[in-house]
This record gives C-alpha cells, sequence and structure tokens, in this order.
C-alpha cells in the first residue's frame, strides 16, 4: 500500500464512491480499472436516482429513540412514506431486530458522532473531486431547507435539531410571510422553514457520475463492463478478480458497489447485516412553480430538488428486496404529498424510478480494510451516498497511496459486525 506505480487497484462499482476513488487514485499515480455491470451513471445505478442533495447536515440516522412503538403505526398509516412487502418479512426479520436495536439515545448519538466526519465538509469535497472537470456544470452551492406546517411541528422535532446543532449546524428560521417571500411556491398551511445554508446539490446526479468517469478515464483508468463473481487470494491477500469477463490481476480492491457488496464481502468472510432500503423517486418534467432550491418537506419526508429535467421529489421508502417490481402505492402516495405542498405546479409528464440504498443495521458505512486482504470497503452508506461519496472515495484511495486523510475511521470498520 505504497502507492508505487507497480500497483494496481480494481475498483468494483462505478458509483459516486467508486468513481471518486478511481480520480483520488489516478491523481494520485496509482493504476486503476473500474469494473460494473452497468455503465457509470446509468438509470439503473442507485448513484442515479437520489435526491441530489449535497446533505451535509444530515448527521440524523433514522433509527430514532422512539421509534419501535411509532413502526407498527407508520406502517398501518397509509399517509406515511414507509412501506413494507409482508412476503419479505420473514427475511427481513433477522436485519430489521438489529436495525430497530440502534433506536436509543446512547446509539443515535454515536451514530450521528459517526456521521458528522464524511459529511461536515461535503459541499467542499464534492468542489475539490469536479473543478476543472466536466461534471462541475452539475454541481450548484445552494440553501437546503426543511419545510414545517408550523412552529410546533418543528419543535417536534427538536431531537434531529440537536443533533444537527451538536455537529455545528444551526438553521435560520423563516416563519410566516417571510416563508411565502422566500418560496412563493410553497402551500398557504407551510409556516415555517428552517434554512440550512453553505449546502448544494447535484442538478442531474447521473450525467454527474457519467462526467466523473469521463475524468477518471482522462486520467487514464480503465474501465470495464462486466460482473465480479469472486476473488482470488494468496496467503490471504487478494491478487485477481474474477468477472464475467475477464480476470483482472491486482494488488488492492475497492468494494464499492452499494447493496451489492454484502455477497461479494461474504467471499472474503464478512457477513454484513445489510439490506436494501427501496428509495423512489418522480420527477416532474418541465416542472413550472415548484421549489427554488432544494427542500425536505417533513410532513411527507421526501426531497424536492429542481433539476435539469424538471422537479425531482424522493424519499419514499419500502422494504421489500432486490427483486419485487416497483409498488404503486409509494408512488400515489409521493403524488399526493407533491400536490399538497406544490398546489400550483405544472408539468408535462412524470417519470419514476426506484432503486436500492445500501442500509448497514447501524446506519454508518463501512470504509476500511477487510482485515489484511487488500480488499478495501466503501459501502453502505444508505441516505447519504452521494453527499459522502467523495470524501470516501478520497479516504480510501489515501488509505492506498499512502495520502491518508486525519479522520478517525474506527467507527465505519468493516469488522464490527
Amino acid at each position: 500500500m505504497n502507492g508505487a506505480a507497480s500497483n494496481h487497484v480494481v475498483v468494483i462499482g462505478a458509483g459516486v464512491v467508486g468513481v471518486s476513488s478511481a480520480i483520488w487514485l489516478r491523481r494520485a499515480g496509482v493504476k486503476v480499472t473500474v469494473v460494473d455491470r452497468v455503465e457509470p451513471g446509468s438509470s439503473s445505478s442507485t448513484s442515479y436516482g437520489n435526491a441530489g442533495v449535497i446533505a451535509a447536515c444530515s448527521v440524523a440516522p433514522v433509527t430514532a429513540p422512539g421509534m419501535v412503538p411509532k413502526s407498527p403505526r407508520m406502517l398501518l398509516d397509509p399517509d406515511f412514506p414507509l412501506f413494507l412487502r409482508w412476503s419479505y418479512l420473514p427475511k427481513l426479520t433477522p436485519w430489521l431486530l438489529k436495525y430497530l436495536s440502534h433506536a436509543n439515545d446512547k446509539d443515535t448519538r454515536r451514530i450521528s458522532e459517526g456521521l458528522a466526519p464524511i459529511l461536515y465538509d461535503s459541499p467542499a469535497q464534492h468542489e475539490a473531486l469536479s473543478k476543472g472537470t466536466q461534471a462541475e456544470e452539475w454541481l450548484v452551492s445552494s440553501d437546503y431547507s426543511f419545510v414545517y406546517p408550523s412552529r410546533e411541528a418543528f419543535e417536534g422535532d427538536h431531537y434531529t435539531w440537536m443533533l444537527r446543532r451538536l455537529a455545528g449546524f444551526e438553521p435560520e428560521l423563516l416563519e410566516g410571510p417571510a416563508v411565502q417571500e422566500y418560496e412563493p411556491n410553497l402551500a398557504a398551511d407551510m409556516n415555517l422553514l428552517a434554512v440550512m445554508h453553505d449546502h448544494g446539490y447535484i442538478r442531474d446526479p447521473g450525467r454527474y457520475i457519467a462526467a466523473l468517469a469521463e475524468e477518471a478515464k482522462e486520467l487514464g483508468a480503465v474501465f470495464v463492463k462486466a460482473e465480479v463473481k469472486d476473488f482470488d487470494l494468496t496467503g490471504g491477500r487478494v491478487t485477481k478478480v474474477v468477472t464475467t469477463g475477464e480476470d483482472l490481476d491486482c494488488t488492492e480492491v475497492i468494494l464499492a458497489t452499494g447493496v451489492w457488496s454484502g455477497a461479494l464481502a461474504k467471499k472474503l468472510g464478512l457477513s454484513v447485516p445489510l439490506e436494501s432500503e427501496r428509495g423512489y423517486h418522480i420527477v416532474f418534467r418541465s416542472a413550472e412553480n415548484g421549489p427554488r432550491t432544494p427542500m425536505m418537506v417533513t410532513s411527507g419526508k421526501f426531497v424536492a430538488t429542481p433539476m435539469k429535467a424538471g422537479l425531482r421529489c424522493a424519499g419514499v421508502v419500502e422494504f421489500g428486496g432486490l427483486e419485487a417490481p416497483a409498488s404503486k402505492a409509494p408512488l400515489e402516495l409521493l403524488r399526493r404529498k407533491v400536490a399538497q405542498t406544490f398546489p400550483n405546479m405544472t408539468f408535462e409528464k412524470e417519470e419514476s424510478w426506484l432503486g436500492h440504498r445500501p442500509a448497514p443495521s447501524d446506519s454508518l458505512p463501512l470504509i476500511g480494510e477487510i482485515g489484511a486482504s487488500g480488499v478495501f470497503a466503501g459501502f453502505g452508506h444508505h441516505h447519504i451516498g452521494l453527499t459522502a461519496g467523495p470524501k470516501t472515495g478520497r479516504i480510501l484511495a489515501g488509505l492506498i497511496s499512502g495520502d491518508r486523510q486525519n479522520i478517525d475511521l474506527s467507527a465505519y470498520d468493516p469488522q464490527r459486525f
């Protein structure tokens, strides 16, 4: 792991973590091959379908105190954006029990403290990665607002805002007429905005990833379209990646293929409690009278982001595994909530999408070497993949090239399970 010219790193996964790793490795002079079964930024990749927000303040995990007693009501409430394919419940249960075990104050604070170091400077990390490349045009600096119907509703989120404040994020509160002055297209019953300054968003995540991949190629990275099947190890250390195409000799590997990383990690003896959190979005093409900047609509638990193609609304959660087709109910709920929030919005047509967020049972990503195998984990980012991807890639590249970042990685230890 000395960054010598003889090193050859195979990056498995051409999403935001994978292409970021490839760019930083090439900038350090390390030979890189990126392998994925789909093209970078394609609509079948998880990095394509996110809400597009560079959400530096997203330090609060879903598993907050009080979640366990609320869960049955959430699942049965047709207006709450949490869905479950009940036929999948037997397979989901072992992971779900581990996941819910963290819904307490001690673990929530620990998880939040773990998320903060890879999030707080994410706008600067995206800028450092993309500046001077074709990807730069898709990066926008902006506010990121949280929409509430009332002061009472905002104060009901006091625990989440406590975690954000502890991480250094203090919102500007706008109330009454100031809400409509800031965002005139919001519904009249939305009476408070908690505005986070110095955030940002991506105008087209798919094109952003594709442009970053082109930058990696221009720097000398090789991209291979194939599926990874296994690893060859000598003396416990990786020497080859076995694919559906040609096998790839290597000195190190970065495993960054999202929820699909779990099965490959098992081949190295690492069992990760990892599930697919099925995420939906709708793009309202050529939308008018929507928001000017990204907004989290807390009453509907969705994010609305103005993008090049139109308004993308994302955030519904469903547990149902990797194989089942898209469900109708999550999309119907999302449409209804969007119409309530932006009543005057018009658009040409809808485009819907389903993807798979990689959800570890403790809501923290895996970043670091798996034992002494030479395989480095870079997956499991749950809701923060786009935001934290560039920094994660920089950390992983530094572990291999010797240009280490000043960050304690113990919270992300792949062996912690």
